[in-house]
């Protein structure tokens, strides 16, 4: 790849993050940090799942919250479920049950009433997600999209939704894990402000 098609990448990913900047987009962020807090504050936890680089970003999110996001924040551990969790409980269901059934299952077993998922896809059709949303929705756990590509089949069973303007998955999950950032700063500036955590 030459230099110049390096730039053009850049440029276009920075042209994605512009639209999401000058339209509505980051306010659903605010939204979204605001009842993932106020969850967090009733004994729910979040739950975050994916496939491919998106499973990728779900733990790299867990992680954030779990462990610590920011090195100048050094407070507890936020709860926090990446649900793509091993290969042994991954190629079980696949084997077993069938892959569209792996993150469904999960939300199923682990999920509570008061939980929130975070499904992230970049085209919102992945059957695995879908069925996921659905299982959550009807156990009254709050479903947050991170998508693109219009939103997909995904969109309808998505409580909130941060929608990236875009169908090219690389310039998707490059701004899905700068709103992913975007929110796990914002549950925990909220957290930090409301008591539930302190710095050490």
């Amino acid at each position: 790849m030459s230099i110049e098609s390096i730039k053009l990448l850049f440029e276009d990913s920075l042209a994605v993050k512009r639209r999401l900047v000058e339209g509505s987009e980051l306010f659903k962020l605010a939204e979204m940090g605001e009842e993932a807090a106020e969850r967090i504050l009733q004994g729910g936890k979040i739950m975050l799942c994916g496939n491919g680089g998106s499973a990728a970003d779900a733990q790299h999110l867990a992680a954030e919250l779990l462990v610590r996001l920011r090195p100048q924040n050094n407070r507890e551990g936020i709860p926090a479920l990446a649900l793509a969790q091993d290969t042994s409980t991954i190629t079980a269901c696949g084997n077993d049950f069938g892959y569209d059934l792996l993150y469904e299952r999960m939300v199923r077993a682990l999920g509570r009433n008061g939980d929130i998922l975070i499904a992230i896809t970049t085209t919102g059709n992945s059957p695995n997600i879908v069925k996921a949303l659905d299982a959550a929705r009807d156990m009254g756990i709050r479903t947050f999209g991170f998508l693109g590509a219009g939103g997909g089949d995904a969109l309808p069973l998505c409580d909130r939704s941060f929608i990236v303007p875009s169908d090219n998955t690389g310039r998707v999950q490059e701004a899905h894990i700068t709103a992913g950032h975007a929110l796990m700063e914002t549950i925990e500036n909220n957290l930090l402000a409301s008591g539930y955590l302190s710095l050490n």
